[in-house]
């Protein structure tokens, strides 16, 4: 495969490189008949590769972050082989958790960003860490294996976990947070996408077309530029930095014949 011909449709460099990578974790996984994985990626970067090895038509592959409503989730390249239950095995070899376990003066404190904060306070890159799943009493952080060591023996010199409770943990013992989800009703115009962006991210109109274009919208876990776009009940809308949205049900109209939707949105 001619690694600049199929790149060459890519302007972004920051894709470009992404994509580069991915492309020799093939090449890597082919040669050396092994399983290959990326970091953690955010749901751009998900979207992105799902998208590229659509196109080149390349079908070994699987994301995973942990759990099954994880949003960063590694890419796994694995050889012809393999099958499913080889590659289910290699999860644990690639990432763990590390549970951090609140004094109960501190129960209910600290929030996501209490956590990413001291961990990235620690100069770790971000995408060695998969998701982080708070509760009132400490959080469990999904984190490749190869970084685990170091966030042992980091975390704990931290004012913020003073007194806490830090273990490593295999990626089977995770505690799964229920996603807590608070019901909106919204009255768009029509189902095009620009219009719920507005309503969800309250703003503009034409702001919305902004979010949009500028790549921060994805509709069930893809990417979507098409402010036209048609929403249908039970679609998911991200909005990156406005949060998470599930499209429950038109639930009638107005007398000026707008639609009324119900919507969850992820707290």
């Amino acid at each position: 495969m001619n690694k600049q011909e199929v790149l060459k449709d890519y302007k972004n460099q920051d894709d470009k490189i992404l994509l580069s990578f991915v492309l020799d974790k093939i090449a890597f996984a082919e040669t050396r008949n092994k399983i290959e994985n990326t970091n953690f990626l955010s749901i751009y970067e998900i979207s992105l590769v799902e998208t590229f090895l659509k196109k080149i038509k390349y079908n070994n592959y699987c994301f995973w972050g942990g759990y099954e409503l994880a949003e960063r989730k590694i890419l796994i390249i694995y050889p012809e082989k393999f099958n499913y239950n080889m590659i289910i095995k290699n999860y644990t070899k690639i990432m763990g958790i590390v549970r951090i376990e609140l004094p109960l003066a501190k129960y209910g404190k600290y929030t996501h960003r209490n956590y990413l904060g001291g961990i990235t306070k620690l100069g770790i890159e971000r995408q060695k860490i998969g998701d982080i799943l708070v509760k009132k009493e400490g959080a469990d952080i999904i984190v490749l294996k190869d970084s685990i060591n170091f966030l042992m023996q980091e975390l704990p010199m931290l004012d913020r976990f003073e007194n806490s409770s830090i273990t490593e943990k295999e990626i089977e013992e995770i505690n799964e947070v229920i996603p807590t989800v608070q019901e909106i009703k919204i009255i768009v115009p029509s189902l095009r996408l620009d219009n719920f962006v507005s309503d969800l991210a309250r703003t503009s109109r034409s702001k919305a077309l902004d979010i949009i274009k500028s790549e921060r919208v994805f509709l069930n876990g893809k990417l979507e530029t098409k402010t036209s776009k048609q929403i249908k009940e039970q679609d998911i809308i991200t909005i990156r930095g406005k949060g998470r949205f599930v499209v429950k049900e038109f639930t009638g109209n107005t007398r000026s014949g707008r639609i009324i939707v119900l919507v969850e949105k992820f707290v």
